[in-house]
């Protein structure tokens, strides 16, 4: 009898990785657009758009504070009642703060208690994303067959692109379909509510596996930890450390291509939104397939490796992305595209090299905590630090941020070490 191709045999587990995590990064990223978008001014009253602008992104950096503080709590329960579980409870937290940002009262109707409530969700949104990412990662890691673990991680790391993708055309076609004030009014609202649909999708998806292989056999050879963290912290802070700045490259590339480059180029430059929007849509097909190649690559070589390439090229195009955003929109796409393709490098392999840094027992807040703590720098502050760079007048030195990224990365990566169980 022919064996089972790997990805056949174990299509149930990644489509609910998968599935799951597009999901989830469809609410998160439906309100980065958002905020680049309508947020600053439904929600945050102030006497200019660059003010209102920085607000909005000021509210989107809550969910990277939060994400540390639910990478603990998830963390804490992944490790000691399984992947399964906790995935499920972080995809019905994540989507029900998505449905109630979509029903919230703008600050014209109840003042500040609007502007309270939404950074409220916005932190829930957070905690529930910060069980997510790990736990995706290692239900895809922890099933895979010897020499496929980078490549089953990176069908998961799709959920990423998908999820942008989805929040993106939806607000594009809203776009396209709605006018101005329509928009402003009730139809930003839709993605958010729209959400409801995804999550049963994703629940259904995820109730219908099984725990995996490694954390089964661990948990049979010894008991978990009682508080795992505290054991990370005294065990394993240098992976931890090692971890945090790993994923500085990933976190800044994204949200300074995404979110900071939409609110750049619609404001700034006068691009118009629907085209703009678009160009994001074709840089992150790059992104998807360069995740697709790089989990390829990473099996036959090492993840870090990988990951360190993707890191210089990132630092090396990002120099050139606030400049290039100013010479007009076909520069801005070439400039895009070339960014989201290193990004997929960076990226891609990066729940399979993390997964080789810490013990099983103590995996999932390991990486948890690695994972999300470096996205407070690399997603929260680089977004606001690169629109204070530009209401100073000094746009064109945005790029010196992922340079530094990069190199945070690069470094991050070349001196970690892999955990023998």
């Amino acid at each position: 009898m022919a064996a089972v191709h790997p990805i056949r045999e174990h299509r149930r587990v990644l489509t609910a990785a998968l599935v799951g995590t597009a999901v989830e990064y469809y609410d998160f990223f439906i309100y980065g657009t958002a905020a680049a978008l309508v947020l600053g001014p439904l929600f945050f009253p102030s006497e200019s758009n660059a003010a209102q602008t920085l607000l909005a992104f000021m509210s989107f950096g809550l969910a990277f504070v939060a994400r540390p503080v639910g990478a603990m709590v998830f963390g804490h329960f992944g490790d000691r009642v399984g992947r399964k579980a906790t995935l499920v409870v972080s995809l019905l937290m994540m989507g029900l703060m998505t449905m109630l940002i979509g029903l919230l009262p703008p600050y014209a109707a109840i003042g500040w208690t609007a502007t309270l409530l939404l950074c409220l969700l916005r932190f829930g949104q957070g905690l529930g994303l910060g069980g997510e990412w790990s736990g995706a990662a290692l239900l895809a890691a922890e099933n895979a067959p010897p020499g496929w673990r980078a490549r089953f991680v990176s069908i998961m790391q799709m959920g990423s692109p998908i999820g942008f993708l989805l929040a993106n055309g939806v607000f594009m076609v809203l776009g396209l379909a709605l006018t101005d004030g329509q928009f402003l009014d009730w139809g930003w609202r839709i993605p958010f509510l729209a959400s409801a649909v995804l999550v049963v999708l994703g629940l259904w998806v995820r109730l219908n596996i099984g725990e995996t292989p490694e954390f089964s056999a661990a948990v049979r050879k010894e008991a978990p930890h009682r508080v795992p963290l505290v054991y990370v912290l005294k065990h394993h802070w240098g992976a931890v450390l090692a971890g945090g700045a790993g994923v500085m490259a990933t976190f800044a590339t994204f949200y300074l291509a995404t979110v900071y480059a939409l609110s750049y180029a619609t404001s700034e430059m006068g691009y118009p939104r629907d085209s703009f929007l678009a160009i994001q849509l074709v840089a992150t097909l790059f992104y998807a397939g360069a995740m697709l190649v790089a989990g390829y690559w990473s099996d036959k070589t090492s993840p870090d490796r990988v990951i360190a390439f993707g890191a210089i090229a990132t630092g090396v195009i990002g120099l050139t992305l606030g400049i290039g955003m100013q010479h007009g929109m076909a520069i801005s796409a070439l400039m895009l595209c070339a960014l989201m393709f290193a990004l997929g490098f960076a990226n891609g392999p990066l729940g399979a090299w993390m997964s080789h840094l810490f013990p099983v027992s103590v995996r999932y807040s390991g990486t948890s905590i690695a994972f999300n703590t470096g996205g407070v720098i690399g997603g929260a502050v680089t977004p606001v630090a690169a629109q204070l760079m530009t209401a100073a007048g000094f746009a064109s030195w945005t790029g010196m941020i992922l340079a530094a990224a990069g190199l945070c990365t690069f470094v991050g990566v070349r001196f970690s070490t892999r955990y023998e169980d």
